[in-house]
């Protein structure tokens, strides 16, 4: 009797097996988990195939990018095959609310126009009053300025009105002899001791 084996090594019979056996493959087609290992790959030991990194990079950027792109298409699916459904299962409801949504959009849109025209002229206000309050401010260091400057003259004028008064007593070429005799006539003694409160308290005698 002749037996039809598969290119797996599995008999036909047992591919058709009903479902309820369980059904145990052998490991490598028709070698049983219990053979040993071949004699001719006993010393042989399995090195893995070297591995550019450069390769690895490109295979891995690409990967990531093939699962984004393959997530994206999955997701997009399922969200037109849900929206499918909804519309077939809501039907007129479903466009009832979308018009509802529609709607409500457009009043949104109408109120924030309105907020951005309201807060556009409060900013408007606000850098007008700002505007306002920095050429009172420059007008104002103006105004102080000039008074400063005109303080300035006025410290000046006096300056120069004390200095003419002490201009007359001057000593010159016409009053030089006047002033010497004045001089001998009522020496002065600067050889003298003050206390911390400024008073004399010891003066040399004059010879």
């Amino acid at each position: 009797m002749f037996q039809v084996i598969s290119r797996t090594g599995t008999p036909v019979t047992r591919l058709l097996a009903s479902r309820g056996a369980v059904l145990v493959e052998a490991v490598r087609g028709r070698k049983s988990r219990n053979d040993p290992k071949a004699k001719s790959k006993e010393g042989r030991i399995k090195v893995p195939p070297p591995i550019d990194p450069v390769e690895m990079v490109v295979l891995k950027e690409r990967f990531t990018e093939y699962e984004l792109i393959m997530r994206a298409l999955r997701l997009e699916f399922k969200e037109e095959m849900l929206r499918k459904r909804y519309e077939a299962e809501v039907g007129s409801q479903a466009e009832e609310r979308a018009k509802q949504e529609a709607e409500e959009h457009r009043a949104l849109m109408a109120w924030n126009d309105a907020e951005n025209l309201r807060m556009r002229k409060v900013r408007e206000l606000r850098i007008q009053n700002e505007l306002e309050a920095a050429e009172l401010k420059k007008s104002e260091e103006a105004i102080q300025a000039e008074q400063l400057l005109q303080e300035l003259i006025r410290a000046k004028e006096r300056e120069i009105l004390q200095l003419q008064e002490d201009a007359k007593n001057f000593i010159t070429l016409e009053n030089l002899d006047q002033r010497i005799e004045e001089a001998l006539d009522n020496p002065q003694n600067y050889n003298f001791a003050i206390d911390k409160d400024g008073r004399v308290v010891k003066r040399t005698v004059l010879e």
